[in-house]
């Protein structure tokens, strides 16, 4: 195996475990995590034959490899669910029911201009809230299923 093929294994691996983690929504879209892990495997490589120091190319690479994928939709809801309906639900029904909220609140998303850094701003108490609001309307017309 080259090092080009080896470096875009690794690539590929480390964006799909972030992608099954935190964006459920885009961890089977195979365009998206060939071409991010192709251009992550070329920037290093790039990087690296322009004599950069290793963790520079790797920082470089990373950039490439997880732009845009720094604030996750999933992981907000997901804490929602843990913070707030812990109690009444198991912890290994946490994450089921967070994917299955997932969809419920993509609307509320829609509201808020999300950047990478969008949990450190004023706003995600805001957006926090109206989740939370959301969850909450929903299991009391629904239950918890």
């Amino acid at each position: 195996m080259d090092v080009q093929q080896k470096d875009l294994s690794y690539f590929r691996l480390r964006l799909q475990e972030l992608l099954n983690s935190s964006f459920p929504e885009k961890a089977h879209d195979q365009k998206f995590i060939d071409q991010r892990s192709s251009w992550a495997a070329n920037a290093y490589e790039g990087a690296f034959r322009s004599g950069n120091a290793i963790e520079q190319c790797n920082e470089i690479a990373n950039y490439i490899l997880f732009e845009g994928l720094h604030f996750s939709k999933f992981d907000t809801v997901f804490k929602v669910v843990c913070n707030e309906f812990d109690t009444i639900m198991a912890d290994e029904e946490l994450r089921p029911f967070a994917l299955k909220m997932f969809p419920v609140c993509e609307p509320v998303f829609a509201g808020y201009e999300l950047t990478d850094d969008f949990a450190n701003g004023n706003e995600f108490d805001l957006l926090y809230t109206e989740l939370t609001g959301t969850i909450e309307i929903w299991i009391e017309e629904n239950g918890l299923q």
